[in-house]
């Protein structure tokens, strides 16, 4: 073909492209002086469509350009790459001194010790035994462990990573309140049976509490966890939208396919502390395993209450453990007014459920499980100082398997795989676990994570172990 051909098909190709894209143009043009929900592309049409594509890029611009080390919500850049390397198995060294400002108000500053303790004088936590008064005690090594993360709010791949990571590193795993679901058997490790208000899993067909279903449960697990609240969202049954429903959840959770599932705002079954107790004691009795509860705390009014209705039925009601959630937690889908206002933040709920607990002298028989964005060692060494026994984290797990805090976990968009049937990325199915080593991650996290605690830990002051908060 002579060069004059080739130009001349040149011209009609790069025609035909202009004119599809007038056409796209005219198009765009119609359908925004016809639209009535967006005023913007009402009065300047085609043209105010880049001000919602610029709204929507601005996440992503903020993050990686425009955003220093420490300022982000709700885990800045700093916590996230430590998490990031150490899940990795990198460490977590850093040269030319901290950018972590300590004149900041709250920031913890750890007392040192004049004569640090030597590494081979360092003692490993000895196993603590919760619900020692039970026929299937639970005897738990690790002071770091997964919080409640439901299988379909998070995606299979992600539960089968974080229950083999969970097992190989000792460690315990929460199932969330969707039920448990085969890909957290898979790993052979402990796990946590998290009971929410629509009691998925352990319901009956006219969803009310099943004893049947929790003797099956129970030959899984070695503990029940009744959720009261959770940090989202404290008053909110938990969300899961639609799209994210499958055949697969929806026949664990025992909910119609496709359709959102929302659970109460509270348990039917339980208007007050007394029948908060009798589904304690009912589900102990009926299974034999430690049964705890999880709560957020708005003031110490409801923890001093449920103390005086357990001195006033005997310690026996009492339950196994408390999962004490910060107001900031926020792994699960929730209404915004909710995570911004409602609910104490762990550093100040913390000290206080602790304090009552030893005013009520029950300190001793209720095991306390600290849990909201406690990523870092320094969060995990506040959180035993300030009394807690152990300490959960669901989203530090969640950026061990590669998260990168896009924001789109309740949309099922979710661009590492992590809260998003792998299905729908991109067409391929698993990609996450094809491009990730996920499970050596997520057992290398709590590792790494305790490893730097303990180093921590070894320059305070070994008689009076103490923290500050400026």
């Amino acid at each position: 073909m002579s060069v004059t051909g080739v130009v001349n098909w040149g011209v009609v190709i790069m025609g035909w492209i202009a004119g599809i894209v007038m056409l796209a143009l005219f198009v765009m043009f119609i359908q925004d002086i016809f639209q009535k929900e967006h005023a913007v592309r009402r009065n300047f049409p085609v043209v105010g469509r880049l001000r919602y594509f610029l709204e929507r890029q601005g996440d992503y611009f903020r993050q990686y350009f425009f955003a220093n080390d420490r300022q982000e919500m709700p885990f800045n850049r700093a916590a996230r790459s430590w998490v990031y390397r150490t899940s990795k198995n990198l460490g977590g060294i850093i040269g030319f001194g901290s950018t972590n400002d300590l004149r900041e108000p709250g920031s913890l500053i750890f007392v040192n010790a004049p004569y640090a303790v030597l590494e081979d004088e360092r003692k490993t936590a000895p196993p603590l035994v919760i619900g020692p008064h039970c026929e299937r005690p639970f005897v738990a090594s690790k002071i770091v462990n997964i919080s409640g993360m439901s299988f379909g709010a998070v995606s299979a791949p992600a539960v089968r990573a974080l229950a083999r990571g969970a097992a190989e590193a000792g460690i315990w795993m929460n199932t969330g309140e969707g039920g448990l679901s085969p890909h957290h058997l898979e790993g052979g490790g402990d796990l946590i049976f998290q009971i929410g208000t629509a009691k998925y899993g352990v319901r009956d067909p006219e969803g009310r509490l099943s004893d049947a279903r929790l003797r099956e449960v129970a030959q899984h697990i070695r503990a029940f966890e009744i959720k009261l609240a959770q940090g989202a969202k404290p008053g909110r049954g938990g969300v899961l939208p639609a799209i994210k429903v499958t055949e697969e959840i929806a026949q664990i959770r025992g909910i119609p396919m496709g359709q959102p599932s929302d659970s109460p705002n509270r348990h039917p079954d339980i208007k007050n502390d007394d029948d908060l107790l009798d589904m304690i004691v009912r589900i102990r009795t009926v299974t034999g395993l430690p049964v705890g509860i999880k709560t957020v705390l708005g003031s110490d009014a409801a923890i001093r209450s449920l103390c005086e209705a357990i001195a006033r039925r005997g310690m026996e009601s009492a339950p196994d453990f408390i999962t004490l959630d910060g107001g900031d937690g926020g792994s699960g889908a929730a209404p915004q007014v909710l995570a911004d206002h409602v609910g104490l933040p762990l550093n100040e709920a913390l000290p206080m459920l602790v304090d009552t607990l030893i005013e009520s002298g029950l300190r001793e028989r209720v095991r306390v499980i600290a849990s909201g964005k406690l990523v870092t060692s320094a969060k995990v060494a506040w959180a035993l100082c300030m009394g807690a026994d152990f300490t959960v984290t669901a989203r530090g797990f969640m950026f061990a398997l590669g998260c990168i805090q896009s924001l789109q976990c309740h949309q099922n968009t979710c661009p590492t795989g992590i809260t998003t049937p792998p299905r729908k990325i991109n067409g391929h199915p698993q990609i996450m676990l094809r491009l990730y080593p996920t499970p050596f991650c997520a057992t290398t996290f709590p590792t790494s994570l305790l490893w730097d605690t303990w180093h921590a830990m070894m320059g305070y002051l070994p008689q009076n172990l103490f923290c500050s908060a400026m």
